[in-house]
C-alpha cells in the first residue's frame, strides 16, 4: 500500500475545545451563504454530544488552524437524525447505517479538506461495520462530489425534501453502499480507488486514541503494598 502525508491532521474531537473549533468552522463555511445559519452552528448541539455522534476536525500542521469538520451518527442506539424528517426505504432501515451532517471546510483550506473527509466517513462506517451511509445535500457542488464517489438518489428523481435539524431547508437525500463500496470502485477503475483504498493517510484518523497505559509502580511503593496486604505479625 502506498504512503502519502498530509498538509493537516484530521481526527475525532476528544475535548470539548476542540469541539468548539469544529464548531467555528460550521459558522464561517456556512455563514458564507446563510448568515442566520451561521449563528446557529457557531455553539455545539445535542446530537454533537449524542452517544452515537463523532465529530472530526481537520488542522491545518503549519498554523494549528482549525481548517475543516464532519460529524457522523451511526444507528447504533435509535434512529438517525434525518428519520425524524422521511421515511427511509426498508433496504436502508433494515441495516445499519449511519449519517454525515455538518461537513464544513474553511476557505483557503488545503484543496484535499472536503476529499480526506469522506475517506473518514468511508473508513469510520467499515470500522464501525456500517452498511450504508445517508446523506441530504444541497449544494451542486457537493452533491457532485458525492454522486463521483457512488452515492446514489434515496427517492425517485431525486425529490427534494425538507429537514427539520437543518431548519426546513429542502435537501436531496443521497446513500451509499459503504460494504459494497470497494468492490464497486475496484470493478469500475474508479479514479479515487487508489486514494480512498489504496494510500495509507498517517494523518487520518478515524478512531479516538488510546489510552496511555499506566506507568509501572515505583519498587519501593510496590513494597508498601505488599507489607499492607500481608503485615508482619499477621495470622
Amino acid at each position: 500500500m502506498n504512503s502519502s502525508a498530509l498538509e493537516f491532521s484530521l481526527f475525532p474531537v476528544s475535548s470539548q475545545q476542540e469541539l468548539l473549533e469544529a464548531c467555528a468552522v460550521r459558522a464561517q463555511a456556512y455563514g458564507h451563504h446563510l448568515p442566520e445559519m451561521g449563528e446557529q452552528l457557531a455553539a455545539p448541539d445535542d446530537i454533537d454530544r449524542h452517544a452515537d455522534t463523532t465529530v472530526f476536525l481537520c488542522r491545518d500542521k503549519a498554523s494549528g488552524q482549525a481548517t475543516g469538520t464532519m460529524r457522523i451518527q451511526t444507528s447504533e442506539h435509535g434512529p438517525l437524525m434525518i428519520e425524524h424528517s422521511v421515511r427511509l426505504p426498508p433496504r436502508l432501515a433494515g441495516v445499519r447505517r449511519a449519517e454525515v451532517t455538518r461537513l464544513a471546510v474553511r476557505v483557503g483550506a488545503d484543496p484535499l479538506t472536503k476529499l480526506c473527509l469522506m475517506k473518514a466517513s468511508y473508513l469510520f462506517c467499515m470500522a464501525h461495520r456500517v452498511q450504508a451511509m445517508v446523506i441530504g445535500a444541497r449544494k451542486e457542488s457537493l452533491i457532485r462530489n458525492y454522486r463521483r464517489l457512488g452515492f446514489g438518489d434515496v427517492f425517485k428523481g431525486g425529490a427534494l425534501m425538507p429537514l427539520a435539524h437543518t431548519g426546513g431547508l429542502p435537501h436531496r437525500i443521497l446513500c451509499f453502499d459503504v460494504a459494497g463500496a470497494e468492490r464497486m470502485w475496484a470493478q469500475g477503475r474508479h479514479p479515487l480507488y487508489t486514494f480512498m483504498v489504496g494510500t495509507r493517510h498517517d494523518d487520518l484518523r478515524v478512531l479516538p486514541p488510546l489510552p496511555a497505559p499506566a506507568a509501572p509502580r515505583p519498587a519501593a511503593l510496590r513494597g508498601l503494598s505488599a507489607l499492607a496486604l500481608n503485615p508482619v505479625g499477621a495470622g
